[in-house]
């Protein structure tokens, strides 16, 4: 056993544990020094006896690394031969020629030394094999996508490994900001799931939904003067998305309604205060609108619809002209300016004065097809509403119905005759009535709206196209 383990001490470079040691041996101080796991011993006790494996596991092996450390300060290396040994001086000066670690003890690692080197093997493949691509070859970035994922120019879908997420795809939104939002801009939502202040239900299908904060977007840009873009962010609370703007003097920050293009570094401008009668004469004799409208006219910026040009692409649009922007808010709409009119009678006109200073109305064209009549001191935002592609998005599950708050729907002809108009029958029917609401109003083939009404389509030019109704352009 004695010449066993000095066979393995030549091999190793370290002692033998202490209970088998010659009275020289443990009297010699050490050499060397080269800790070893007790993992990594047991490729070295697989030849031993019995008793040196109890040894090793019982913690032998560790006393004596722990001991060689000890007595490790004594030697000093002098200088490192060719072979890969080198000069030790023992603590009496005598020259020791220490040999170089085998090729065993260099395997001799931890478990934590070896995951490492294996980590640092792979992350060198990896980026070698990045290197080696064509992408990389002629400069072009790869965009790393997971093997679940699928990715085009417009939308990210999945591969389909459960059957919630077959059809689910979503727009790509690489320049929204993942962040939180400004918390001074936003407050808390208090959902009401459809009831009124009685408790009554009256919007029938909404309750749950996850918790949201509603952000307070500035509709009104009352504020003039250059405001920078900083960041595009998401709404929950809408299908569009807003951008976060800082006033370049009063670092004010705000919520608007993005429009198509706006990127983060943009600048954008509310020209809403030139809409007073005064400010607009002085305006329209000292500025050349030509010039103005060149400068003005950019995506984001808000104006008059009287200095507008006819058939330019607006959003936002105003139905007073103190109030706020009602309507083109969802995304992807937009409204186009058409013309110039008058709504009133019996107007003088002087063949002097400006034409239009006599338009008093400003027709729109909105995205459903109506053409509207708004007031042309009404302003507008230039530009169509981001998030064009959000009626391409598919939810692939129910679930995520839910998490937006929308609850599920019964048809009416699956109900009794005491909770819908179209329920009841003997068996499976069709009801055979005429569309109405579950409140017994009329839904198809039926005008609900008077003509001749105070609040009818006064302001309508011309009515939205309809497929199942009368109006058919």
């Amino acid at each position: 056993m004695v010449a066993r383990h000095r066979a393995l001490r030549s091999v190793a470079g370290v002692r033998p544990p202490h209970h088998v040691m010659s009275l020289e041996e443990k009297t010699a101080p050490p050499l060397f020094h080269a800790p070893i796991a007790v993992s990594s011993m047991s490729s070295l006790a697989r030849g031993m006896s019995m008793p040196v494996r109890k040894c090793m596991h019982r913690g032998m092996w560790q006393h004596a690394a722990i001991s060689t450390a000890r007595a490790a300060p004594a030697i000093q290396p002098l200088e490192r031969l060719g072979s890969g040994a080198s000069v030790a001086v023992h603590a009496d000066g005598t020259p020791v020629a220490v040999p170089a670690p085998t090729e065993d003890v260099r395997r001799m690692r931890s478990r934590r030394e070896s995951r490492w080197l294996k980590k640092q093997q792979k992350l060198r493949v990896r980026e070698n094999r990045k290197k080696n691509t064509i992408a990389a070859r002629l400069g072009i970035e790869e965009n790393k996508v997971s093997p679940y994922v699928r990715t085009d120019q417009q939308f990210k879908m999945f591969k389909p490994i459960t059957p919630s997420i077959r059809w689910l795809r979503y727009p790509l939104n690489p320049h929204l900001h993942r962040g939180k939002p400004v918390r001074e801009l936003t407050v808390a939502q208090r959902k009401t799931g459809g009831r009124n202040h009685h408790g009554h239900i009256t919007v029938r299908g909404r309750g749950g939904g996850h918790r949201r904060r509603l952000r307070l977007v500035d509709f009104y840009r009352w504020e003039p003067g250059e405001q920078k873009v900083v960041r595009i962010e998401y709404d929950p609370g809408r299908s569009a998305h807003i951008a976060l703007i800082e006033h370049s003097e009063t670092k004010r920050l705000s919520y608007i309604l993005a429009p198509d293009g706006l990127v983060a570094g943009d600048t954008v401008e509310s020209y809403r205060h030139m809409m007073q009668h005064k400010q607009q004469q002085h305006s329209d004799d000292t500025v050349n609108l030509g010039i103005f409208r060149t400068q003005a006219i950019r995506p984001g910026n808000v104006l008059p619809l009287r200095m507008i040009p006819i058939g330019t692409t607006i959003h936002a649009i105003s139905l007073l002209p103190l109030g706020p922007a009602k309507l083109v808010r969802s995304a992807g709409t937009f409204g186009q300016l058409v013309t110039f009119s008058s709504l009133r009678k019996n107007v003088e006109t002087d063949e002097n004065a400006d034409l239009a200073q006599q338009h008093t109305h400003a027709q729109v064209r909105l995205s459903s097809g109506e053409v509207r009549v708004v007031p042309i001191d009404c302003c507008a935002a230039i530009g169509t509403v981001s998030n064009k592609d959000h009626q391409h998005a598919r939810l692939g599950k129910a679930g995520r119905s839910r998490w937006l708050g929308r609850r599920p729907k019964v048809r009416g002809v699956a109900m009794n005759p005491v909770d819908h108009p179209h329920g009841g029958g003997r068996g499976k029917s069709k009801s055979n009535k005429h569309p109405r609401s579950i409140y017994g109003f009329p839904l198809k083939f039926q005008r609900t709206r008077s003509p001749n009404s105070r609040n009818g389509n006064r302001m309508v030019v011309r009515p939205r196209p309809r497929r199942n109704g009368k109006r058919t352009g």
